[in-house]
């Protein structure tokens, strides 16, 4: 049997071997890059932000949620990365500025703007009323002119910048009994192409992703509360939208706009990317 001084020295040396791994696989593509991710405590948001702070970004994390901000915070840090949890409702114009205000003492530029927090809504015109309607626009839509116009001038001083924008298929085709939430994604493609065709003369790069059904704890918790007992038929169900027959993940999502908030997307501005298992081009 192993002596507890010889069980801690094969700790310490499977935790090096672990992170040799870690580093071999990461590229530091973002190596020095400064970015915010907005919505950063969960699901989509947090894989990106791990993803960032893994290639070499320091990685604002501007969330509502203190305690899942704080968490994400702690196991980037723990892990290595470079991340800093700040407060924000990305809805409030006072919120933002005074989030902007906090991360600029620190750092004089921002490299990259993944504007991702969103929240969805299920109903038709008919069942959908206007508190419905304000909560999605200022969530979803508000957020990102608020969010971008804080720093964009920074961003255009300097002549650089990515932004990438959290759409959904939905901006294309308009999803079944998702009136409000199709509405606000089909206006963050449109300041998408607006943002790209304003600022490419100041060497800005603006870009979407369309993603469609992703498996995030927001899935999970809406079968729970909607389809009690029936969870696991429901989400097969939702699965099988997709032609490749699963939802996507948050890692491909993250993969995705790794590649497009990177140097090796020197050449893609104004593009609504696709990433949906198949729904737009099989169905």
């Amino acid at each position: 049997m192993f002596s507890k001084r010889c069980a801690f020295l094969f700790a310490l040396y499977i935790l090096a071997v672990s992170n040799q791994i870690r580093k071999q696989y990461m590229s530091g593509k973002l190596k020095d890059k400064i970015s915010v991710v907005t919505g950063a405590g969960s699901g989509i948001g947090k894989s990106i932000a791990t993803r960032f702070a893994n290639e070499g970004s320091m990685v604002y994390l501007f969330e509502i949620n203190q305690e899942t901000g704080l968490n994400v915070e702690e196991a980037i840090n723990k892990e290595g990365g470079k991340s800093r949890f700040i407060r924000c409702n990305v809805a409030d114009e006072k919120s933002v500025k005074e989030a902007f205000n906090s991360l600029l003492k620190e750092n004089s530029r921002v490299d990259i703007l993944v504007n991702n927090a969103g929240v969805s809504h299920i109903g038709n015109i008919e069942n959908t009323n206007s508190s419905d309607m304000d909560r999605l626009y200022q969530i979803n839509v508000k957020s990102i002119y608020l969010v971008t116009r804080e720093i964009i001038g920074t961003m255009a001083a300097g002549q650089e910048g990515i932004i990438l924008n959290m759409a959904s298929i939905a901006s294309k085709i308009g999803l079944k009994d998702r009136f409000a939430y199709s509405m606000s994604k089909g206006a963050v493609l449109s300041m998408t192409m607006s943002i790209a065709h304003d600022y490419i003369e100041s060497n800005i790069r603006c870009n979407c992703i369309c993603p469609a059904r992703v498996h995030t704890p927001f899935v999970d918790d809406f079968l729970k509360k909607n389809y009690p007992g029936k969870e696991k038929e429901m989400f097969e169900s939702l699965s099988r939208y997709q032609p490749i027959g699963r939802m996507g993940t948050p890692d491909e999502i993250a993969n995705l706009a790794l590649f497009l908030c990177s140097d090796e997307s020197s050449f893609i501005t104004g593009v609504a990317y696709d990433i949906d298992g198949g729904v737009m081009n099989l169905r």
